[in-house]
């Protein structure tokens, strides 16, 4: 069922006089001050305020139920289906609301890096800084027609309230992905991370047909090609441990892999900020320049002020990717020689850092484990235990197994090192121990990078199974094994085993894996 209307409102607003196209930096700057949307930082960086949703809104995501996607699209509750009917009558209502406001901002971009998959796109915005923070996170320039991909259009009006019981919504905010039509619909919300994950859902259901591996992951090279690749969820440290000073940053949070190589979805980078140092994180610090758009940070007299998490713990920056100093200009590369998986464990049971066999790799990519932190989706307000498949289930329109199954044979052609990484806590579990300290990490990741810990003697830990190295250049050796940091070995146990446990309890929907990998979890207590 083609939106005739829709198309036509579309072409419309694309057209009218009131669309203004292509505005460069300075000038959406400047309209975003005019418009008294957000205030200028003696950074240069544009600071705004995203009001009630500083975070994603899963529960308000949707995609269109049509025929080419009914049956590949994994319905649930994180891909909720909703009818072509409803998506059109919400769809022109927003395009009347957006018809009636003095000014609109549409540009074209590319999602990808490499031209051969890259997907062109429009997106038009209600708000400047949200124009902005498109410009800064998406590809400015393509190549067009290398690629077979239809564009994709993202429409956001984060002023129009859905009504939920008119418009078959959850509530006023909603994000809405139709593949038939290639448009993502947008509204009710401000938080401007929406479009970029949006894009990423879209690429992660398109990829997989073109052999291509989509991955929510930064990755980094260095200068013999060697590349590597940092799996995590959001706060767990992808964006500051791919940021190095001596390795080239490819990109910071989404990529595609394919039988050549690594390539950026992205054109930027979308930084967590809550504690940023400029002593801990140069790289960021200084990318936080004129152009950036800071969401939610308090600002005191023109000036930043990074430990204030009285909006929102979710504090972010949106820089292009061309503000890090030695990213890499393409931002693709070869097939990566180690992947890191990254979890902030609130537990503080899991080791610091251990060297997973391919089983082992195959069971914590289906199990992702890691902690939610305070502001990343609405209501999360503490760290909460969480296990998201593939490191990204809120973006993965197809069956988990899917990008298990791609990655578990990329790491087979490629004979690809996987190291499991704990940015969580140590000594105890959240509100007892304490955070695992940035240099200790960035001291393990680069051993692991090196080579270093492959000679190393090991331990096995008798609950997780996993091997944990005797010593590590830069780390104190008790921090290595997490058991030996508690001063209550007894409350160690006792906290190891139930997370043991809620492993198994979630792995049980992967029961059709090969019993290798089933068994490459933890051991669970009788």
């Amino acid at each position: 069922m083609k939106i005739v209307n829709g198309s036509k409102q579309l072409e419309q607003l694309l057209s009218s006089p009131k669309t203004i196209h292509q505005l460069p930096v300075p000038a959406l700057v400047e309209r975003a001050l005019m418009n008294h949307e957000g205030e200028l930082t003696n950074t240069g960086a544009l600071s705004v305020q995203t009001g009630t949703y500083t975070g994603r809104s899963p529960k308000d995501k949707f995609i269109v139920d049509e025929p080419s996607v009914r049956t590949t699209i994994d319905w649930g509750s994180v891909n909720q289906p909703i009818s072509q009917s409803t998506f059109k009558a919400l769809y022109e209502k927003v395009l009347y609301y957006l018809q009636q406001k003095d000014v609109r901002y549409a540009s074209n971009g590319f999602v990808g890096a490499d031209p051969a998959y890259q997907l062109p796109i429009t997106y038009v915005n209600e708000f400047a800084w949200h124009h902005l923070f498109a410009r800064q996170l998406f590809i400015r320039e393509g190549q067009p027609g290398k690629s077979n991909q239809e564009p994709f259009t993202i429409v956001s009006a984060p002023t129009f309230k859905a009504n939920p019981t008119i418009d078959g919504t959850n509530s006023e905010a909603f994000v809405i992905i139709s593949f038939e039509e290639r448009v993502v619909l947008i509204g009710g919300t401000e938080y401007a991370g929406e479009m970029k994950k949006s894009m990423f859902s879209v690429m992660n259901y398109l990829m997989p047909d073109e052999d291509v591996l989509p991955m929510h992951c930064s990755a980094n090279t260095n200068e013999n090609g060697e590349t590597a690749l940092f799996f995590g969820l959001s706060g767990t440290g992808k964006t500051t441990l791919s940021a190095s000073t001596h390795r080239s940053l490819i990109g910071d949070d989404e990529h595609g892999w394919t039988e050549a190589g690594i390539f950026n979805i992205e054109g930027g980078c979308y930084a967590k900020c809550i504690h940023l140092s400029q002593e801990q994180e140069p790289q960021i610090w200084n990318a936080i320049s004129f152009g950036a758009v800071l969401e939610n940070v308090a600002v005191s007299e023109g000036k930043p002020n990074y430990d204030d998490a009285h909006l929102t713990e979710n504090t972010r920056a949106a820089y292009p990717i061309e503000a890090i100093p030695n990213a890499l200009k393409p931002s693709v590369a070869g097939s990566p020689t180690t992947i890191i998986f990254l979890t902030a464990d609130a537990f503080g049971v899991l080791p610091p850092i251990s060297k997973l066999t391919k089983e082992q790799a195959m069971y914590h990519f289906l199990s992702g484990y890691t902690s939610k932190l305070a502001g990343t989706e609405r209501g999360i307000t503490q760290p909460e235990a969480t296990f998201s498949t593939c490191f990204g289930a809120p973006f993965l329109p197809r069956k988990p197994e899917t990008y298990a199954s791609m990655l578990g044979e990329k790491i087979e052609a490629n004979d690809v090192d996987v190291f499991l990484v704990n940015t969580g806590w140590t000594g105890g579990s959240y509100g007892t121990g304490s955070r695992m300290k940035l240099r200790y990490t960035r001291a393990m990741v680069e051993a692991a990078l090196q080579g270093e810990l492959n000679q190393v003697e090991t331990e096995t830990d008798p609950i997780f199974g996993l091997r944990l190295p005797s010593r590590c250049p830069g780390v104190p050796d008790e921090l290595l094994n997490p058991r030996n940091a508690w001063v209550d070995k007894a409350a160690y146990d006792k906290t190891a085993n139930a997370l043991a446990s809620k492993f198994a309890d979630n792995f049980v929907r992967f029961s059709s894996a090969k019993a290798s990998i089933q068994q490459a979890g933890p051991t669970v207590p009788n």
